[in-house]
């Protein structure tokens, strides 16, 4: 009869490993908790002092995963460790091993879970709307779920539980339902979209097709736009993305082009002015920068003289104003110098002579129909 805690040679013993190895394992085991419970400390300082000197999330991020890394994980992965010095079975080996790769599983889920939260609730610091914080804290419940989802299948795997059956029952199972709820999930990860991306937020005066107004209100599902009428415009956040969007909030300068019509008939002298004119006009005006002044077209009833200028603010009133302001100095400068603005007319030309001369001396006045000049 052998004695469990006699070896053959008659040794004291456990488990087949005299107490000289399980001294040796133990104090690997302590050695190796000690060195990773001095490196977490050590590392967390380090990122703490770079964080507090950086503006960036990314280390804040780093600090606070790390912070999360558990004792009982620390111990798990000692005793590891300290199991290499032992001479065990195959089973206990093997059992050993599944048992520090869950406690790695674990830990990076954990690990993970504490980064999206702290994502989550950096996104939330500032002024953001409430519909974008909720936005965010869907995504991050979606994110969180997954994770620990596909932790735990890896954990039921490691250990050996045929996991086959259930990933099918899974994936059966969502593709139903999101055949059943496509156009919700559709609107629902639109949000999410325009949440991360960030083509418009609340407040922006946004163009989507006809439709002109500013965003009041951007939900997980629907996208409110104010119109210039006072009405609410509703969008499905899925047809929202689908459509071209101008976001007038986001403009730097303004672009501004019109056309002067003078008439046929001006002296030589004065077209070479006009240019110069509008020059001198246009440059005196504080936020704005001259580009060009043209004659570029031959018209039907009109000289085309062609402006172009750029406003140095993405102001509509300003800018309108200081538009009206142009337009009457031009006008105003052209009455001063006697050059006439064209004017749409028609001109009828009669093969005999002696008709327009009748019909022109008839009551003073032109013949009915079409403008007779």
């Amino acid at each position: 009869m052998m004695f469990p805690f006699l070896s053959r040679t008659g040794q004291l013993s456990f488990l087949g490993n005299p107490f000289e190895a399980w001294a040796g394992a133990l104090a690997v085991t302590f050695g190796a908790a000690v060195a990773m419970m001095f490196a977490r400390a050590f590392v967390l300082r380090r990122v703490e002092a770079v964080a507090r000197r950086t503006r960036t999330r990314l280390d804040d991020f780093v600090t606070r995963m790390l912070s999360q890394t558990y004792l009982l994980f620390i111990v798990v992965f000692a005793i590891y460790f300290g199991s290499t010095f032992l001479e065990l079975t195959a089973k206990q080996e093997k059992f050993v091993a599944r048992i520090a790769i869950a406690a790695l599983m674990l830990q990076a889920a954990v690990w993970g879970d504490t980064g999206l939260r702290a994502w989550r609730d950096q996104f939330s610091i500032g002024p953001v709307d409430g519909e974008r914080r909720a936005s965010s804290s869907v995504l991050c419940f979606i994110s969180r779920l997954l994770l620990w989802v596909v932790v735990t299948l890896m954990i039921l795997d490691n250990f050996g539980i045929n996991i086959t059956t259930l990933v099918a029952s899974l994936g059966i199972g969502g593709v139903a339902v999101a055949l059943a709820t496509q156009n919700i999930l559709g609107d629902l990860f639109a949000s999410l979209s325009i949440m991360l991306d960030k083509p418009f937020e609340v407040g922006d005066f946004i163009i989507v097709g006809d439709v002109l107004g500013s965003v009041e209100h951007i939900g997980l599902k629907t996208t409110r736009v104010r119109g210039l009428g006072g009405e609410q415009v509703v969008f499905s956040n899925g047809e929202l993305l689908k459509s071209r969007i101008h976001n007038h909030k986001r403009m730097q300068t303004r672009r501004v082009a019109f056309v002067l019509r003078v008439a046929y008939g001006m002296p030589e002298d004065l077209l070479c002015r006009i240019p110069h004119i509008i020059r001198e006009i246009i440059a005196s005006k504080p936020n704005i920068d001259f580009e060009r002044a043209h004659f570029f077209a031959w018209g039907q009833w009109s000289l085309d003289f062609e402006v172009v200028y750029h406003y140095r603010s993405p102001d509509y009133i300003l800018h309108m104003d200081a538009q009206q302001d142009i337009f009457l100095q031009i006008y105003r400068r052209f009455q001063q110098e006697g050059i006439e603005f064209a004017h749409p007319l028609s001109i009828v030309r009669l093969d005999d002579p002696r008709l327009a001369d009748t019909l022109l001396r008839r009551d003073g006045a032109p013949p009915p129909g079409p403008a007779f000049h």
